[in-house]
């Protein structure tokens, strides 16, 4: 698996998640195997809930808007 596919796929089950429960998916709604790789491929959650659009990136601390 290429590096992109790693990306498509772990966004995909992500917005397959969101769909399936519709609200933003958690860590503990996917087993062990499939969180690790998501967090693998997209990094720490919060970030692979941005790198996959369902969440709006955090800004800094002390940031202006």
């Amino acid at each position: 698996m290429t590096e992109d596919e790693k990306v498509v796929w772990a966004t995909e089950q992500l917005i397959k998640k969101q769909s399936e429960i519709g609200e933003l998916p958690k860590k503990t709604d996917f087993d062990e195997a499939t969180r690790s790789r998501i967090k693998a491929f997209l990094g720490p959650w919060p970030r692979a809930l941005e790198k996959a659009g369902l969440k709006e990136k955090s800004r800094p601390k002390g940031a202006k808007r």
